[in-house]
């Protein structure tokens, strides 16, 4: 299969008419969308993608395929404008693209080593054993877990805050499909629909702020559309949910030393990155690189009073050492890796003109509106990455209330299906065989009604 591919790149490449590019400017890049060229980066693009919607039955990882793409696809253009004498164009679009990953790439980084860093505190394993060891109700752990998980996202990441809420609900669920499978849906809806309203809550929010698009503050107008979001199918589903008491004990488990110090860096790290973007003009990355140094320095302080700790902690079993590079190498690498191709392999399309024609018939034919509306529709099928990316490459003349809209929509659309996020994928993994596609379809009625109710309170409230 793979060579027949190949075979008929080639054959696509060598049949290019030369004509093609005789009426084309020299120095400006060509509107390659209508030619073999084009074509065939497109059918790379869906193949590559294919495979990943599909990574729940391969289980091959979803970076892998994005990665050939990207490759293939750069190649592709490489051989095409080096043929013109023009591969300068090609190699300046790359490190462009380039650019900006890195930046997206370190930023994250630096989330996920203190996320990392956190977890092996044991933050979230004491905030799972006092709700577990309160004995709430199923419909009060219901509500809890889903509150928690919509307030956690905006700081810790949607995907990290959906397995903490997982976690609980599985713990006290037991055999209780009914109540473990509509909780995971409430989880995953709660903490997309929390990641919606802070650039730190979902990938697409922080491309958003990143590119300037929308400042830091401007995204809390999406806080009440958020909120709607989320308790409109939550307050449905909860009817279905029992007020039976949990069964069982949970042991208590003790954070470690320096637990809520790493909580106040990170959060430090948080006004850090801010202040460098909104005061000094930079880009938030270098802030936050600046906070990764001061987990550096207390990591230091905590690996030299590790004999110490450990022998005041004796009762809870070994303590390892705290190491942040350990912690750095823990981050979710294939996310970053999945990151990487789409970055590239979207560029590929933008350069190749795709992008251009997308937005003229979404942008310009439909409206802002409806383009946005169905951007989050489309990112409950395919990932709302790649969508937000190119709509960013887009760069369609749309006002502030657009930019938030198009926000929103793509991070909570991908509620209405559960491989529509990396929280949903995740969770169908932790409670497999109890949440999954079909457990959540028969509730995306409900969640599409949140999604279309919190459009319109932002039309109300923004617009």
């Amino acid at each position: 299969m793979l060579k027949r591919v190949s075979l008929t790149i080639v054959v696509l490449l060598a049949a290019l008419p030369a004509v093609l590019f005789a009426s084309e400017t020299a120095g400006q890049p060509i509107d390659l969308t209508h030619s073999a060229v084009g074509i065939a980066s497109i059918v790379i693009f869906v193949l590559s993608y294919a495979l990943v919607m599909t990574e729940e039955f391969t289980h091959l990882r979803k970076s892998k395929p994005v990665i050939i793409a990207a490759g293939l696809i750069w190649a592709i253009i490489g051989i095409t404008y080096s043929q013109m004498g023009q591969s300068h164009l090609a190699e300046a679009a790359v490190r462009h693209n380039l650019e900006e990953y890195a930046e997206l790439m370190l930023f994250l980084l630096v989330a996920m080593t203190y996320i990392n860093s956190m977890e092996e505190r044991r933050v979230f394993s004491a905030l799972r054993s006092w709700l577990i060891r309160k004995k709430f109700s199923l419909r009060t752990l219901f509500w809890l877990t889903g509150i928690l998980a919509f307030f956690i996202s905006p700081v810790a990441d949607n995907l990290t805050t959906a397995l903490i809420m997982c976690a609980v609900v599985m713990s006290v669920g037991g055999t209780n499909k009914k109540f473990v499978s509509v909780a995971c849906i409430n989880i995953v809806v709660a903490a997309n629909a929390g990641g919606a309203f802070s650039p730190f809550g979902d990938i697409t929010t922080l491309m958003v702020w990143q590119k300037g698009t929308v400042e830091f503050q401007q995204f809390f107008a999406l806080f009440i559309p958020s909120v709607v979001n989320f308790v409109i199918p939550a307050t449905i589903m909860s009817l279905v949910i029992s007020n039976d008491m949990p069964e069982g004990d949970a042991e208590t488990i003790t954070m470690l030393p320096g637990a809520k110090r790493v909580v106040a860096l990170f959060l430090l790290t948080i006004l850090t990155a801010v202040s460098f973007h909104s005061v000094l003009g930079l880009p938030p990355v270098l802030g936050m690189m600046t906070g990764l140094g001061y987990l550096q320095f207390f990591g230091y302080y905590l690996k030299i009073t590790h004999k110490r700790n450990a022998a005041d902690l004796s009762t809870v079993g070994d303590v390892v050492a705290f190491d942040v590079f350990r912690k750095v190498a823990r981050a979710e690498w294939d996310t970053l890796l999945f990151f990487y191709g789409v970055v590239l392999a979207v560029g590929g399309l933008g350069f190749l003109g795709y992008l251009a024609v997308a937005s003229e018939i979404m942008y310009t034919q439909m409206g802002p509106t409806t383009a946005n509306i169905l951007v989050g529709i489309l990112s409950a099928i395919v990932d709302n990455i790649p969508v937000m990316f190119a709509v960013l490459t887009m760069e369609p003349t749309m006002d502030l209330s657009q930019w938030l809209l198009v926000t929103l929509t793509a991070g909570v659309g991908g509620s209405m299906l559960s491989i529509g996020s990396a929280a949903g994928v995740a969770l169908m993994g932790q409670a497999k065989g109890v949440y999954t596609f079909g457990s959540h379809l028969k509730w995306t009625p409900v969640i599409a009604l949140g999604y279309a109710a919190s459009i319109q309170v932002h039309i109300w409230l923004n617009f």
